[in-house]
């Protein structure tokens, strides 16, 4: 498997796929053809159905900037390769081609020329949950530890860089009001939602926190602010607003935070390394569920479970997502996606206690849940990955 930082990049939403990935593929196009009078983008599929709401073309036009871009969206050809299909021409004064590039944004902002996931630099010897659970029971490790054994030496110092972008997205969103950009103008609620809480007490102030930490994160990935994928940028909101309240409630320090993240990356990695976690291939499954299955390995992290409870955690918070569309309204990284990013922390919450009441033990392992979801991800239709042709997406316009 990859480096855990592969999983946590910092950079601005509002999708990993849509945004990231088409800006990252254009700049280094752009880079290549530095005679190039102006350029022509295709995008095909999942990318053209819902690009618009994502900034896709506001990303690409940035890249090139001040070169021309003409692009064009390809909603009907779904290339066999993967969903999200994205071909770049370079063009001189005439018109004429003069190099082109066919690539794939996979998910979590990453790229493939196959539209398959091939990791670039291999660095964990074990991709099996179990293998690496046996692994870690033998030498008396922590997942954490697993980690850190095998990333370089600069992991903990990004993982704080991780945690400060974090939790710079969750104060801005505390403090930003008004609608965000797009044809829903939907009205920000991390603000009013973290005032109300102060007027409960105990668990139920604890739980709406969490909805106002996740809250702030997702629309601030919605408004095209700069957050951490994690593991994508549709499912931002969920592994910090975790953290954020248990280190806010439990005093929690920041090298505990930040070996829960680490803990956090090794399940994403693992998830992203066995099945997907691109809403495009998957559906939401793979960017909310993950998120919560991250989610809740960390808060056992943190609480001093085991590592068998912790495991028992992450496929709990992935076991009870299995089979969550990506119906994204008027393709906007929105309905439902901001609401999910609050929900999908609260379950985190509850399957990390379930856990921690638990001895670790439990019939179906992580590798299977995770084996279910990518089998259940290829079953759902293309009209419940992130196309915005089924679901709510389309009874909501009705």
């Amino acid at each position: 498997m990859e480096s855990i930082k592969e999983i946590f990049k910092i950079g601005n939403g509002p999708s990993s796929s849509h945004t990231m990935a088409p800006r990252k593929a254009a700049l280094d196009f752009a880079t290549r053809n530095p005679l190039a009078a102006g350029f022509s983008v295709t995008l095909y599929g999942s990318l053209a159905a819902t690009g618009k709401g994502h900034f896709t073309d506001k990303a690409l036009q940035d890249a090139f900037n001040p070169r021309p871009v003409d692009i064009v969206w390809d909603r009907t050809t779904i290339l066999k390769q993967h969903p999200n299909g994205i071909e770049f021409r370079a063009l001189d004064g005439e018109g004429k081609i003069l190099d082109n590039w066919l690539t794939f944004s996979i998910g979590g902002g990453d790229l493939s020329d196959t539209g398959k996931r091939t990791s670039r630099k291999i660095i964990y010897p074990l991709n099996k949950m179990a293998d690496i659970l046996k692994y870690c029971q033998e030498k008396g490790l922590h997942f954490w530890e697993y980690v850190a054994m095998f990333e370089d030496q600069d992991i903990l110092d990004y993982l704080e860089s991780v945690w400060q972008t974090m939790k710079a997205a969750i104060q801005r969103g505390l403090e930003n009001e008004g609608v965000l950009p797009g044809p829903l103008h939907l009205a920000r609620r991390a603000a009013s939602y973290y005032i109300k809480a102060q007027g409960y007490k105990g668990s139920m102030q604890r739980r709406a926190m969490a909805f106002s930490y996740a809250l702030a994160v997702a629309e601030e990935n919605a408004s095209g602010s700069v957050i951490v994928t994690a593991p994508t940028c549709g499912s931002s909101g969920v592994i910090p607003s975790v953290l954020y309240l248990n280190q806010t409630s439990y005093n929690f320090s920041k090298k505990r935070i930040l070996r829960a993240l680490a803990t956090a990356g090794l399940i994403g990695t693992l998830i992203k390394s066995n099945a997907s976690i691109s809403g495009a291939e998957v559906g939401c499954q793979g960017e909310i569920g993950s998120a919560c299955s991250m989610s809740a390995a960390a808060a056992v992290q943190l609480f001093g479970g085991s590592i068998a409870q912790a495991e028992y955690a992450a496929s709990i918070g992935m076991e009870h997502f299995l089979g969550l569309t990506c119906d994204p309204v008027c393709g906007l990284v929105q309905i439902p996606c901001i609401e999910r990013n609050a929900f999908g922390a609260t379950r985190a919450i509850d399957a990390n206690m379930y856990a921690l009441l638990s001895d670790g033990t439990h019939r179906i392992s992580f590798d299977t849940v995770i084996e279910t979801m990518k089998r259940t991800g290829h079953d759902l239709p293309s009209l419940y990955k992130e196309t915005a042709e089924g679901g709510l997406a389309i009874v909501s316009n009705k």
